[in-house]
């Protein structure tokens, strides 16, 4: 295209990209990728058309699309910096943390002071782990734009993950004081604070009223609500919202129970001692400590006990093994695990996959001669680990079921977990995860610590003292006062695990006893012992 044509053009690409981005925010993902499609068509070299793109696709979930979109904007324009830390995320959420980390490197080069970019640059460190420097850009993109309600929710949220709750309130009151009517700020508030009185929940039952087509901003708020009348003790109105918001997500996820239970008895019926002895070990790397489960079982307070001690790093829940077992597989499914998956991964070699968890947790990992890698559902993957990396520890949070399961259905999930918002559903997928346990222990006897939750609740030094025996680390008093340690954490047990440890969440269940029934019984049927 001529200099004359592209000068000729430019006004009217440019209402398009506005118009673009006007549909785009309007949540019209039909009309802004026509906007697309009528910029590329007039100047197929446009860096922002090809932004645009990008964008639109991330809305639309296809990371595919919007990979290649970013890469098309940097190789036009090398300082699209916006594009650049776009990459950035998209490359960590992929596990490839090389790759996020060069992408990060241009944003440096860059610099700039657009808070939506130094708001993403956060996003993405907090993926690496890097909680504190990520706190710096949350900072940096709220004195850039102040009173912007998403940037002052990523600030709140990692300053919770800090354990600075106290300024943290601060800023959920003041994003409620910028608009009220802002679900996450609400749940974020609720989850931070004791409610002490009902003025809260009032309000947010006033603004609920605004949202009976918005099951998403329901579910914050019901689950928000449910919150704090447990804190005030009025029990039925407490699960009464809860029911209401596990019902309203429900609504908002595609659980497929039946794809479920063919992973289960996948996993099951081709993992066997014949398929384990048939491939050689992988790495020999001794520092990995995984502590899996179930969600809501304690995992946070094993792993912050772990991690207080002087050769342990706490790396967080990462994705890492699983990422690697789809690389080197070769899987395509947007979908995380399942029979598809874990079929692909059998042959897969295990050193690599090993080699591969390594090198791309690095930044995750610290400098310490070990570290924990607290993902729960790590343990649909125990014979891969144990396989992939033989001299790694597992360490198996036990919890009563009922208390397990209610403590996930009570909890308002990101993207994991779609089982957890029916009682049966929930108490189903716990039958076959007790059962699966159970074949891995058969299978791979002295491979996998068992340690209860409520006996270490009720008297933390002996089982501490056994975790670390396992675990080949001398004992250190510091592991028994985990909750003075200073790193973040960002689990949904980012606020308790910073007191000691305490029994007022054993046997919660049975004051719903009456409202759980279906859970129960649906436990019960699959023959599942609750004490």
């Amino acid at each position: 295209m001529s200099r004359s044509e592209v000068a000729a053009n430019a006004p009217k690409l440019q209402e398009l990209l506005s118009q673009g981005l006007q549909a785009l925010t309007a949540g019209n993902l039909e009309k802004a990728g026509g906007f697309c499609q009528k910029i590329l068509a007039l100047q197929p070299d446009l860096a922002p058309g090809h932004f645009l793109v990008g964008l639109v696709a991330l809305e639309a979930k296809d990371r595919k699309t919007a990979f290649s979109a970013f890469q098309s904007v940097v190789k036009l324009d090398r300082d699209h910096v916006a594009a650049w830390a776009q990459l950035a995320r998209l490359y960590m959420t992929e596990g490839q943390v090389n790759k996020a980390d060069a992408a990060l490197r241009e944003t440096r080069r860059i610099k700039t002071d657009d808070p939506t970019v130094l708001d993403l640059i956060g996003t993405t460190l907090s993926l690496m782990g890097e909680h504190g420097v990520a706190k710096a850009f949350y900072a940096r993109a709220n004195t850039s734009r102040p009173n912007h309600p998403p940037f002052m929710l990523n600030l709140a949220n990692n300053l919770v993950y800090h354990g600075d709750t106290d300024t943290a309130d601060i800023i959920f009151r003041d994003t409620i004081k910028v608009q009220a009517d802002t679900p996450q700020a609400h749940w974020a508030l609720a989850g931070s604070v004791k409610a002490t009185d009902d003025s809260h929940i009032a309000e947010m039952q006033n603004l609920l009223g605004r949202h009976k087509n918005n099951p998403r901003a329901r579910a914050f708020y019901l689950y928000a609500i449910g919150k704090e009348f447990e804190d005030l003790q009025r029990w039925e109105s407490a699960f009464e919202a809860f029911s209401a918001g596990a019902a309203a997500r429900r609504k908002t996820v595609e659980y497929d129970e039946s794809a479920e239970i063919a992973m289960f008895d996948f996993l099951g019926e081709h993992y066997t001692n014949e398929w384990f002895d048939s491939l050689p070990d992988g790495n020999l790397d001794a520092s990995p400590i995984f502590v899996l489960g179930q969600p809501r079982t304690g995992t946070t307070l094993v792993e912050r006990i772990i991690s207080a001690h002087s050769q342990v790093h706490s790396a967080g829940e990462l994705q890492q093994f699983g990422l690697a077992l789809r690389r080197l597989s070769n899987y395509r499914n947007p979908k995380r695990f399942t029979a598809e998956l874990f079929d692909m991964a059998r042959t897969t070699d295990p050193n690599k996959v090993g080699s591969m968890y390594l090198q791309t947790s690095s930044r995750m990992r610290g400098d310490t001669p070990r570290f924990v890698d607290k993902l729960p559902q790590n343990y649909l993957m125990i014979p891969l680990i144990l396989k992939a990396l033989p001299n790694a520890r597992i360490v198996h949070l036990v919890r009563d079921p009922m208390d397990a399961c209610f403590a996930s259905f009570k909890q308002l999930f990101a993207d994991a977990y779609l089982h957890s918002y029916e009682q049966q559903e929930m108490a189903r997928h716990h039958a076959r995860y007790r059962r699966l346990m159970d074949i891995w222990r058969e299978r791979f006897p002295n491979r996998i610590f068992d340690i209860s939750y409520e006996d270490t609740a009720r008297d933390i030094e002996p089982n501490a003292r056994a975790l670390l025996e396992y675990l080949d680390l001398p004992f250190e008093a510091a592991c028994l006062e985990f909750h003075k340690q200073e790193g973040a954490v960002s689990t949904a047990s980012a606020v308790q695990v910073r007191e000691p440890a305490h029994t007022r969440s054993i046997g919660r269940w049975r004051r719903y006893e009456a409202q759980l029934q279906p859970m129960l019984s649906a436990l019960e049927a699959e023959e599942i012992v609750v004490q």
